[in-house]
């Protein structure tokens, strides 16, 4: 396993992560799995409070599961407020194919929403085999994969902004 032994949250060799002042950032959190959405949640604010967002700047909104996903980020996006929306949710393995689909389902609708309004949306979805992987990726020894997000985001509102003032 690549990230066996591997702090996902380690931005050391990640290159700069640029200043998030001056953006707007909305974060959907899916609600089920709450313990683990709500440390990602934690993990993606902090990180964008420490690379300079202001409070004000950030807007969370809840949705009831990870399929939900999209359609908020699809709502945020359309009221022309945000510059990137971070997707936070946990879908872990059970018994039955539903796993599958709305992993399929939640990764495809975040790229197409991203597409359709040429804005970032970012994948901060934990898809894992048990609830100790998610504990693991949501603030311990895996680190936050909602810092993750949040710097991705930060990332990619550079990025685009740097392509629109050429």
């Amino acid at each position: 396993m690549a990230t066996q032994l591997k702090n996902l949250s380690d931005f050391s060799t990640a290159g700069e992560i640029p200043s998030a002042k001056g953006y707007s950032f909305g974060i959907v959190v899916a609600e089920w799995n709450a313990e683990i959405t709500n440390a990602l949640y934690q993990g993606a604010y902090n990180s964008l409070i420490k690379y300079g967002a202001k409070p004000k700047n950030i807007h969370s909104y809840p949705v009831p599961g990870s399929f939900e996903l999209t359609t908020g980020a699809e709502l945020l996006l359309k009221t022309g407020k945000f510059d990137a929306v971070i997707c936070l949710g946990c879908v872990i393995q059970g018994e039955t194919r539903h796993f599958d689909f709305i992993c399929d389902a939640v990764a495809n609708g975040v790229t197409n929403v991203a597409l359709k309004y040429s804005k970032p949306v970012i994948f901060g979805v934990l898809t894992t085999d048990n609830q100790q992987q998610a504990i693991d990726r949501a603030g311990g020894k895996h680190g936050n994969k909602g810092d993750e997000a949040a710097v991705t985001a930060i990332k990619m509102a550079k990025l685009a902004e740097t392509l629109s003032s050429k």
